[in-house]
């Protein structure tokens, strides 16, 4: 499918809206596919409420879902400097066994060649100065995987105003998570369990996976009044050939290909635009790819997603798949329905032809 919008509207107060404090979800509910999801027509221009497991029935046998399989690192970490001052570390990016890309929460700034100390005692030496980031290495003895298993905790979103917990642990994840490398969940992917699964398997729908380990760059804020100015930065991503061989199949049969998460949508058309060699064997590379409205889609049909920030990329993404002013109409209809935003809320599902 090719969408186009037609005269977008770049300015980043078109990609505003008004969200009470109280529609924020702060915890996960009991169960995952007992979330609501609101269905949008991009071609009616229609809205309609639905639940998560409703999902299978708005596909048919052939059709294709593109999961996000990365797994959440334990990636906040505190620590002190030499001087005893606090410093929280979030862990951006492992770049070895050693060496990791983090950024840091600290009153002064660290000196390259200095130490910050964590919590095990275990001295952690600055490198470099990367832009927004900071490089820290390991001991030789240490590896960057072992210290978050050890020390980490769970990075929520800032919005969620708490505390880790052990629940975290298991429901930040999703349940087919399998390559450690994010710092923030494919959180579109936190609905599907193994009940979920199983239905769409028993209607026939294909499911493949991916893996895009999320940066905490996805969530920098848009600053320009003009998104066009927004830039990303870049995420790793990785396609197997199966999965790739899957998307082909899928298009030459008619199938539909739909996008667990604006991760696994940003992965595909990433790979789209890199015509890539197809098929034979896994693809993987760096994206920033910014998506907004006057984007024309290449690799997906459809995309499964959570509501996202007010003026977010996220947000702009969603708008140039569905259109903006049908955006804006559907996220004040969850507003006053109390749908649940964000990481642990409910979910969306953008579907061409879904609603006749």
């Amino acid at each position: 499918m090719t969408t186009t919008i037609t005269a977008p509207t770049l300015s980043l107060a078109d990609f505003d809206f008004e969200l009470p404090e109280a529609r924020i979800a702060s915890s996960p509910l009991a169960k995952r596919s007992d979330s609501r999801m609101l269905v949008l027509d991009p071609l009616s221009q229609r809205f309609a409420d639905a639940q998560v497991r409703d999902l299978p029935r708005y596909f048919s046998a052939g059709d294709l879902l593109v999961m996000n399989n990365t797994r959440v690192l334990k990636a906040r970490l505190f620590a002190t400097k030499p001087s005893g001052g606090a410093v929280e570390l979030l862990v951006e990016r492992l770049l070895s066994s050693q060496l990791a890309q983090v950024q840091l929460s600290v009153s002064k700034k660290p000196k390259v060649g200095q130490h910050i100390i964590l919590e095990d005692g275990t001295q952690v030496a600055v490198t470099a100065r990367a832009g927004a980031f900071w490089l820290l290495e390991l001991p030789q003895e240490r590896s960057w995987l072992a210290v978050l298993d050890q020390l980490g905790h769970m990075p929520l979103p800032h919005y969620m105003n708490r505390a880790d917990t052990e629940n975290d642990a298991e429901r930040y994840q999703t349940v087919y998570a399998k390559t450690a490398g994010s710092v923030a969940a494919p959180t579109a992917g936190l609905h599907f369990d193994a009940e979920l699964l199983a239905a769409i398997d028993a209607r026939g729908i294909n499911r493949t996976e991916l893996t895009l380990h999320v940066g905490a760059g996805t969530f920098t804020p848009i600053r320009s009044d003009n998104i066009r100015e927004h830039s990303m930065h870049s995420e790793h991503y990785s396609i197997p050939a199966d999965a790739l061989q899957a998307h082909l199949a899928a298009r030459a049969q008619g199938g539909k290909v739909c996008a667990i998460g604006t991760t696994s949508l940003r992965s595909l058309e990433s790979w789209a635009a890199a015509k890539a060699p197809i098929a034979e064997l896994d693809f993987e590379g760096e994206t920033a790819l910014f998506i907004y409205p006057g984007y024309q889609f290449k690799a997906i049909d459809a995309l499964f997603t959570n509501f996202h920030l007010p003026k977010s990329s996220l947000f702009v993404l969603t708008c140039a798949l569905a259109g903006t002013e049908l955006m804006q109409r559907a996220y004040a209809h969850a507003v006053q329905e109390e749908y649940r935003f964000y990481s642990y809320g409910d979910a969306m599902l953008i579907l061409p032809g879904s609603l006749g």
